[in-house]
């Protein structure tokens, strides 16, 4: 299973939101370079970075905090958070994110995502599915759009999409346990999907459940940060090999 460490930025500090609202947002560490790093020196070779001021403010904010990352770790990193136009993702693939996490922009613009997938390939895009009350929210959480997960999803797969990142909003920042009926339901759906889990992850316990839900990934931030987790005992039982990136993406230069 690929455990993908997760880090939230806002003004350039490593925070975590709970719920995706930003006046409840704890800061960990004012150098969130520092804390990819440590993740590398961990054993993990995936990290999902968000760019929460550019979610928020519809375009890339937090670009020199990624090229920094980029340059000095080896992870493979996909980055979300505010990429809305061609410019925007030039820049972000330009500084060395190797995917890119298309949320509120797959609903707001499908064809210009259709466009990239055909431009960069659709191992370089992750499709970003954030859920509440079964209806995927947008732009930073703060409105929800009339659609559906299951044909959400299913439209981006017709057009080769498999990186789903899909993340239960009610469970974000809870450390109260992932939504494993949701992600049994997209896995049922979509067998071949390279799905990544994410939100509500709390303990070891909460990752081997969704190992054995068939789920292949997952993205987890708070719990670690807030020393739920063992890292070590985790990385023994899910011991993150090189070639494990090939599970989400089979383009990419390791």
């Amino acid at each position: 299973m690929l455990l993908i460490p997760a880090i939230d930025i806002i003004e350039g500090r490593c925070v975590r939101l709970t719920k995706g609202d930003y006046a409840q947002q704890t800061v960990y560490s004012h150098d969130p370079v520092l804390v990819a790093r440590e993740m590398e020196m961990l054993g993990f070779k995936r990290l999902h970075v968000v760019d929460l001021d550019g979610a928020r403010s519809k375009h890339v904010v937090n670009l020199e905090v990624l090229r920094r990352i980029t340059k000095e770790t080896q992870l493979v990193v996909d980055f979300g958070g505010g990429v809305k136009s061609n410019e925007d993702m030039e820049k972000v693939l330009e500084a060395g994110a190797q995917m890119v996490t298309a949320g509120s922009i797959a609903v707001t613009e499908p064809d210009k995502v259709m466009g990239w997938l055909k431009t960069y390939g659709a191992d370089r895009i992750v499709l970003g599915a954030d859920v509440r009350d079964g209806h995927i929210s947008i732009n930073g959480w703060k409105e929800e759009s009339e659609l559906q997960l299951l044909p959400f999803i299913g439209k981006y797969f017709r057009a080769g999409v498999r990186n789903v990142l899909c993340t239960d909003i009610s469970k974000d920042g809870m450390l109260q346990g992932p939504a494993i009926p949701l992600y049994r339901s997209v896995m049922q759906a979509y067998p071949d999907c390279q799905l990544i889990a994410s939100g509500g992850v709390s303990c070891i316990g909460d990752i081997r459940e969704l190992r054995d839900a068939g789920v292949p990934a997952v993205v987890f931030g708070k719990a670690i940060y807030e020393g739920r987790i063992d890292m070590k005992e985790l990385l023994r039982e899910f011991p993150q090999e090189h070639c494990v990136l090939c599970n989400l993406s089979s383009t990419v230069n390791h």
